[in-house]
């Protein structure tokens, strides 16, 4: 079974692109701790498609945290000196917005617009 599931930040804004076929992608790197030492980071690139992709690119920025699912890829090929590489990359699935960007108040602050509602307004 091929299944990977990271919680990390992303380490620069997400990157919105077309197939030639006319499917949206974005790609963007997790930087990851590890779990039992947190002064290690792993960092994995990632690709979302359609939709989420749409999304991600739409509302992810530098320094968001996310949880993500998925399956590990390996793609092989030859570089332009003709040498085998072989480049690791995470094919998400599933994306799940969890925190804005914290500031150095520790507040989490976002560059979108969200309108304030109070809690006598909510449905529930």
């Amino acid at each position: 079974m091929n299944r990977i599931h990271l919680i990390g930040r992303l380490t620069a804004n997400p990157e919105l692109k077309t197939t030639s076929n006319g499917v949206q992608y974005c790609t963007f790197t997790l930087a990851v701790n590890r779990r039992f030492n947190r002064n290690e980071t792993d960092f994995f690139p990632i690709v979302v498609w359609r939709e989420q992709a749409v999304n991600a690119g739409k509302y992810l920025e530098k320094g968001y945290q996310v949880a993500i699912s998925g399956a590990v890829r390996l793609e092989r090929y030859d570089n332009p000196d003709g040498k085998p590489r072989t480049a690791i990359t995470v094919q998400a699935d599933e994306v799940e917005f969890l925190q804005n960007k914290s500031n150095s108040n520790g507040q989490y602050t976002s560059s979108k617009d969200l309108e304030e509602v109070e809690d006598d307004d909510m449905p529930f």
